[in-house]
């Protein structure tokens, strides 16, 4: 398959996570029992699992690695603060301030990741190194 279909299955798994995040953090925030259900359960992982095949088959396209490349290594550093901020968010937080502070944070880091794609910049022009 060719780079750009392989481009556009991952940036559309980016939409789609986002969305998905959304709507379950918005769940998370009103305490909605549909949080439980299947699907809500189910899809995320399957999107999740799409993005992170076709980010690897990305990076073997391209031949650009993380910890070879700066901004790629903080991309996978911010994906795993992402993910422990999110689980924390949505399911691990002992208390509601907790979990709204995890995800303000998941957030975040999501905005930084999608940053850092966009600039091929680790630092996105804010430290002088």
């Amino acid at each position: 398959m060719s780079y750009l279909l392989w481009k556009h299955i991952h940036l559309t798994c980016v939409v789609l996570t986002f969305i998905s995040f959304s709507v379950r953090a918005y769940g998370m925030l009103t305490v909605s029992p549909w949080l439980n259900s299947r699907i809500a359960r189910i899809l995320p992982h399957i999107i999740d699992t799409v993005l992170l095949v076709s980010a690897i088959v990305l990076t073997i396209i391209l031949h650009q690695y993380p910890f070879v490349y700066g901004w790629l290594t903080a991309k996978v550093c911010a994906l795993i603060v992402y993910i422990l901020l999110g689980t924390v968010a949505l399911k691990r937080g002992k208390t509601y301030q907790l979990r709204l502070f995890a995800l303000i944070g998941a957030y975040l880091a999501f905005f930084y990741i999608v940053a850092v794609a966009l600039t091929r910049s680790p630092n996105l022009g804010l430290l002088p190194f």
